[in-house]
């Protein structure tokens, strides 16, 4: 076990901080962010953090780029101020779709997070449902990646009758994580194989694997952004028979219109969690949000006392 445990919060989503705090019984650190008139960036923390055991939190979310700088300065605060260990809680990984160079001359930008992120000063990362399993390899400091399907198959059984459910992946590439849901639900599976072009988030749908005629179609992905996704495949249940359909995803992105995108489309329900921040402006009735700050404070309490984080995943 290390020193103290202290929190500091970042400012990408302090209700997620203050969530987290709250399941660990503890106050969090006051840390200040000041900005110069030169747009230069300062991060102080007002608190004794020497030999501490210390979790960074700081997720993704607009402005990205600014959130990425106050993570790092932060670390290098912390690493200057003589903390014992510095853990860096990210719930949704900035660039975790670039993991791989698969046209020329492009950056591998997970992996150049991951390196920064270990050069500031990180000791260890702790993150969430990355959109790329590899993404975990790029650390050469030990990373844990908590899945909140766990938390989302629980809410579903809670909260609805499933016996009549099927569970949709929206692509091919998201059927091994629909597996981990069906396993615990109980639910048979379908998968969407779609065609995408380009960069944007069209895609077209073009064949169906697997049965939906007659039953309630539980779309399953990792996270939602313009929403093109799950609204092509809403459709495409729908006309191979589905009677009704709803979407389950890790990560609610939302930006631009998305939330008017998908509350005009046939989706009747998206169940989130609230790795990232919605806005107040961009909430509505039929958004049902599921809080991951219990499971990232077991995995906190897990990391400073030194027990498994695999346990979790149970």
């Amino acid at each position: 076990m290390q020193g103290e445990i202290v929190v500091i919060g970042g400012s990408s989503h302090p209700e997620l901080s203050h969530a987290i705090c709250d399941g660990l019984g503890i106050e969090m650190a006051p840390s200040r962010v000041v900005r110069f008139a030169n747009d230069n960036m300062m991060v102080q923390i007002d608190q004794n953090v020497r030999e501490a055991d210390v979790f960074v939190i700081q997720t993704s979310s607009p402005p990205v780029s600014d959130g990425i700088l106050e993570l790092l300065i932060t670390i290098d605060a912390l690493r200057h101020a003589s903390a014992a260990r510095v853990t860096a809680v990210v719930p949704y990984f900035p660039y975790a779709r670039s993991d791989k160079k698969d046209r020329p001359r492009i950056s591998i930008t997970a992996r150049l997070m991951a390196d920064v992120i270990e050069t500031a000063g990180a000791n260890r990362v702790l993150t969430m449902d990355l959109h790329a399993p590899q993404v975990q390899g790029f650390f050469r400091v030990p990373a844990d990646n908590l899945l909140a399907s766990t938390l989302l198959c629980d809410h579903l059984a809670a909260t609805r009758d499933l016996s009549n459910s099927v569970l949709v992946a929206g692509d091919v590439g998201e059927s091994k994580d629909v597996g981990r849901y069906a396993r615990r639900l109980n639910l048979p599976i379908a998968i969407v194989d779609k065609r995408r072009d380009g960069d944007d988030d069209r895609a077209i749908a073009t064949q169906l694997i697997g049965d939906v005629e007659g039953k309630d179609a539980i779309l399953i992905d990792d996270e939602v952004a313009t929403g093109g996704t799950l609204i092509e495949a809403a459709r495409f249940c729908l006309e191979r028979g589905a009677r009704r359909v709803e979407a389950a995803v890790v990560h609610p992105v939302l930006p631009g219109d998305a939330v008017k995108r998908i509350g005009e489309s046939p989706i009747e329900a998206l169940i989130a969690t609230d790795s990232v921040p919605i806005p107040p402006d961009r909430r509505a009735d039929w958004i049902e949000v599921v809080s991951v700050a219990p499971l990232l404070a077991d995995a906190i309490r897990a990391i400073h006392t030194g027990r498994s984080v695999s346990a979790l995943f149970v």
